[in-house]
């Protein structure tokens, strides 16, 4: 008698954000992946914005279940995205995923935010941990932003990640979404991240006491025009998705020191 065909595992597909285990984007995110397999969510408590690569180690870490997601399991962490992926890991799932998910970001991710992103951050926690990951940011910063485009992106690319085999255990991608509507985006583009940056300035006010406080401002500044970047896909309607990784070697400048210093 032959044997039967080896049943095929479901995939393990945890999410995570910056925004909070509240916000509309990741809301949107577990619905664009619904069936793709068993999903997970844990994420933090209150908006963890900008934290980068921030983790809890001066107080302990709170985790709830709570339900907020139908047939879904779901975690409010008390810490960083960062803190979020190492508890889903260790506490929850007791093992690695099959792949871990961040965002849906509610704001751009592009170019050099993504040295700031707690989005970022939690997706290249997860690829550090040999999790193939993906981070999704839509460049709309409204609590009411039409997420209808980005969920359509984001399953194509996931289906696209899971039928990969086998799967690079450090994938991981840094995913844009432009602000118009899905008719008007043109399709996805692999770039490479976008030389800009922020000029920064600091806005002087008085609280009610009469003592300064400082707010940041500032105006994001794109310094180059190469049409393989993110920045020059996502003005054009394109969504931009950028492999990054977590080893910041500057491996040409290793080599020319090690030529030049001789030390």
């Amino acid at each position: 008698m032959a044997k039967s065909a080896k049943t095929k595992e479901i995939p393990t597909i945890l999410i995570t954000n910056d925004d909070s285990v509240s916000a509309p984007g990741i809301k949107a995110l577990v619905e664009a992946v619904k069936g793709l397999g068993r999903i997970v969510v844990v994420a933090p408590d209150k908006p963890q914005s900008g934290m980068g690569h921030a983790i809890t180690i001066g107080h302990p870490l709170r985790l709830q279940k709570v339900h907020l997601f139908e047939g879904v399991e779901t975690y409010s962490c008390s810490g960083t995205p960062v803190d979020c992926v190492k508890l889903a890991v260790d506490v929850v799932l007791h093992k690695k995923p099959t792949i871990c998910l961040s965002g849906i970001n509610h704001g751009a991710n592009h170019s050099i935010n993504v040295i700031y992103s707690g989005t970022m951050s939690a997706a290249l926690e997860a690829s550090i941990e040999s999790i193939p990951s993906i981070g999704f940011s839509l460049l709309d910063y409204s609590i009411d932003a039409d997420f209808s485009g980005a969920k359509k992106y984001v399953r194509i690319i996931v289906e696209k990640m899971l039928a990969g085999k086998p799967l690079d255990k450090h994938l991981c991608l840094n995913v844009n979404i432009p602000a118009v509507d899905e008719k008007l985006i043109k399709g996805i583009k692999i770039c490479r991240q976008a030389y800009a940056k922020y000029e920064e300035k600091f806005d002087q006010r008085k609280d009610p006491h009469g003592k300064k406080y400082y707010w940041l401002t500032g105006e994001f500044k794109n310094l180059e025009s190469g049409k393989d970047t993110d920045s020059w896909a996502l003005k054009h309607n394109y969504v931009s998705v950028v492999p990054v990784q977590f080893d910041l070697t500057h491996y040409g400048l290793k080599k020319t020191l090690e030529t030049k210093w001789k030390l």
